[in-house]
């Protein structure tokens, strides 16, 4: 009781509803490689360049009206399965994908505290759900073994029209979106009638390649002016439906009654394809102003569209503080009133104090925000603390020092110009790889 009573201290102090605090709803929209500049939603007011100079997302913008957006938000992963497993359990990929003890990782992976035990152990009514991707990899590891009561399964690109299974071409329900949002207006109506707190992912196959989308979608969107960046009508015609249906799901809280009790999380699971095939390149990058794409280290494969919805959070507000999709978990942990301490492995924090005004610090038990993958991937690592960032490719040993604050496109490397700086990230960055077992080398093919 005491503890319920600090909390609730702290969120009448950071102005938060403590009518929230007993057992909110939550709903995670995840998109699947949809760059930070692949809508309309201009990401940061201050770059007009932070939106997409083609593509038409008009309930992506709405949703973001209806919360907080955050210019620097990230994925925890520069790829899809990474991300996907991370926001679970609030861990970078570091610790449960990218180990050195790698045969053994997947049991204590899907033996770990994650998002819906935690709920459920904060109140045993909480019913929880995923529909569409789960791409989880390497192991049969399955949504219902991870304590969902409700998906579709063990899904994975293939299941949505993943690349390689044909495309682009015209669909009745093009990569599954319909039925993902259908499945998920459903369960959201039995527990609004029910009155049972939820826990919704919605994980669309969208916009990953390959490229699916309605035909009458297609005709409109090649009406539209294309830009230096963004060009291909079939690509954005998958946006835009896609896009449709996240404003179903709106549409959905609204007509039930959910606003007052219920948070929306919503990211893309990693940044942007550098290019499409079969498309004409456009004289900018495609995720011009960041720098490269989807598995990469640099800001285009990390920094995402983010943002978060939800009761006393101000409409049409903004955050320049950096987040990650690490903090979702402690997040809802805090919002649920979990009262045992988490795991001390977790990687992300608490956004409330954040959510008030935008400002504020994010509570983790690092000061920086870390990436890695390596194994079966280009080894690389990557560090922020406070503007700098540090991006190291460990075959060859290269360091790149950046300062986003005045170079977003990670253009000036300032290694050489700045030893010191570059000494102590990568200090950082070395000691918490070594600290968690994570492998630093590409396992040869």
């Amino acid at each position: 009781m005491r503890q319920r009573s600090v909390i609730i201290r702290i969120l009448t102090v950071i102005g938060l509803s403590t009518g929230a605090l007993g057992s909110p709803n939550f709903i995670l929209i995840l998109t699947d490689d949809q760059s930070y500049v692949g809508s309309s939603a201009l990401m940061d007011p201050q770059n007009p360049e932070t939106k997409s100079d083609y593509y038409q997302t008009p309930q992506i913008e709405r949703l973001m009206s209806m919360g907080m957006r955050f210019t620097q938000g990230y994925a925890p992963a520069p790829f899809c399965c990474p991300t996907r497993r991370s926001i679970q359990v609030g861990q970078t990929p570091a610790r449960h994908l990218y180990q050195k003890d790698r045969d053994t990782w997947t049991q204590q992976y899907s033996e770990q505290l994650n998002i819906p035990r935690m709920l459920k152990q904060a109140n045993p009514e909480y019913q929880t759900a995923h529909f569409g991707k789960w791409d989880h990899r390497f192991d049969d590891i399955t949504p219902q073994s991870q304590g969902y009561d409700f998906s579709d399964g063990y899904t994975s690109n293939r299941t949505g029209g993943g690349k390689g299974s044909g495309g682009p071409a015209d669909s009745d329900d093009p990569k599954l979106m319909h039925h993902i949002t259908q499945e998920s207006i459903a369960f959201m109506s039995k527990q609004a009638t029910n009155q049972t707190p939820f826990f919704l992912q919605i994980s669309h196959y969208a916009v990953h390649l390959d490229i699916f989308y309605h035909q009458k979608t297609l005709e409109k969107t090649k009406t539209w002016k294309t830009g230096r960046r963004h060009r291909a009508p079939e690509f954005a015609a998958m946006t835009y439906d896609v896009d449709k249906t996240i404003g179903e799901i709106l549409d959905a809280v609204s007509d039930l009654k959910l606003a007052d009790s219920t948070y929306i999380f919503f990211l893309s699971d990693n940044g942007g394809r550098n290019d499409l095939p079969k498309t004409l390149r456009g004289t900018l990058p495609r995720n011009h102003p960041l720098r490269d794409g989807k598995g990469s280290m640099y800001e285009g494969g990390i920094r995402v569209p983010f943002a978060i919805v939800g009761p006393d959070i101000p409409k049409e507000s903004l955050s320049r503080v950096p987040v990650t999709g690490l903090d979702i978990f402690p997040t809802m942990a805090q919002l649920a009133n979990y009262s045992k301490p988490l795991p001390k492995n977790i990687d992300g924090g608490n956004l409330l104090p954040v959510l008030r005004n935008g400002a504020g610090n994010v509570e983790r038990d690092n000061p920086f925000l870390i990436f890695h993958h390596a194994v079966d991937r280009k080894a690389q690592s990557a560090i922020r603390l406070g503007d700098f960032k540090l991006v190291k490719t460990w075959n060859g040993k290269k360091l790149e020092l950046f300062d986003l604050s005045k170079d977003l496109s990670e253009k000036r490397n300032l290694s050489a110009a700045n030893p010191d700086k570059t000494r102590k990230l990568h200090s950082l960055m070395t000691n918490f790889l070594s600290d968690v077992g994570a492998e630093t080398r590409q396992t040869e093919d």
